[in-house]
């Protein structure tokens, strides 16, 4: 790769590879192709040969809130195993996944207990970051840390190559601002700008965390403090990616070299924003809250400016 109009074997350019996504409330299904990210479909339209010899696939769920059991879903963690069972019956099998926070509800063992039993049976590795349902124990987030924090620094930050590609996991979710914006710090800034020295402009970048780094509404706290910060140092690279959680779901944003991508919860939905007094567990009809788990597909079609967007959800089979 050299340049930002890079194709891949099937004359895809970067651009186009970048905004052509799959989303899935239950997850996202990635494969890295000419060292860009494009997502296949989870519901098994993917097979085996669409994932080129030379890539990888990997996999984002988010806010599973185990121990979540109020009238927005009861039953939290069986739309979790749902979510599992899905991804143990993918036709293709990821090099990994990644989870951007809110494991649990409210940082309890138990519930950190059952969603490692749940998420562990994957067989395959799984990359955390908190959200911040997952440091409001008595020790400030050490419950976290002791389970997750292994070769992290700071709060749970940390970094890692896979392919050519480098992803990047922050934590957003300490000492949050006024509102509930999420916050980096200096500290984690620092660490940043010290990781990417070493990344040439050509290599692909992903980041994850889990309060979105783009200004969603501030109003609600759906963004990031000092983000501007942290995404001015990712200018410099031909091709980044951005996955947040958080919001409950799906929002999208192109801005120069960086695509910005939201996941849906695998527990309960949000309302869109403006649309309620407050953020919080929005409760629908119990047939209707599968549909809003479900799974959006999202492709450009080459000639037109506007994305298609067709949606599968948990309530079909």
């Amino acid at each position: 790769m050299t340049s930002h109009d890079d194709s891949d074997d099937n004359g895809i350019t970067r651009r186009h590879a970048l905004e052509c996504m799959i989303w899935a409330g239950t997850g996202v299904l990635w494969t890295i192709s000419a060292g860009v990210p494009v997502s296949l479909n989870m519901l098994g339209e993917a097979r085996a040969a669409q994932v080129p010899s030379k890539g990888f696939t990997f996999l984002q769920i988010s806010d599973s809130h185990i121990g979540f059991d109020k009238a927005a879903n009861p039953h939290a963690i069986d739309t979790l195993k749902e979510a599992m069972a899905k991804i143990h019956a993918l036709p293709v099998k990821p090099s990994f996944m990644i989870h951007t926070g809110d494991i649990t509800h409210l940082s309890r063992a138990d519930q950190f207990d059952a969603a490692d039993q749940l998420i562990g049976r994957a067989g395959f590795d799984v990359h955390y970051v908190p959200g911040e349902h997952d440091v409001i124990d008595e020790g400030n987030g050490r419950a976290y840390l002791d389970r997750y924090g292994k070769n992290t620094k700071g709060e749970g930050w940390f970094s890692f190559d896979q392919e050519g590609v480098h992803f990047v996991g922050l934590v957003n979710v300490v000492n949050l601002k006024a509102g509930g914006l999420g916050n980096l710090g200096a500290e984690q800034l620092a660490w940043l700008a010290d990781d990417l020295k070493a990344v040439r402009n050509s290599t692909p970048v992903v980041v994850f965390a889990h309060i979105p780094l783009w200004a969603i509404y501030p109003e609600w706290g759906w963004g990031t403090d000092d983000a501007a910060q942290a995404l001015a140092m990712l200018k410099r690279f031909g091709s980044v990616t951005v996955l947040n959680g958080h919001i409950h779901q799906i929002m999208q944003k192109v801005e120069g070299n960086i695509t910005f991508h939201t996941a849906r919860s695998t527990a309960f939905p949000q309302p869109a924003p403006g649309t309620a007094p407050s953020p919080g567990p929005m409760t629908v009809p119990p047939g209707q809250l599968r549909s809003l788990l479900g799974i959006t597909d999202v492709a450009v079609k080459r000639g037109k400016a506007n994305l298609a967007i067709i949606d599968s959800t948990l309530a079909e089979k």
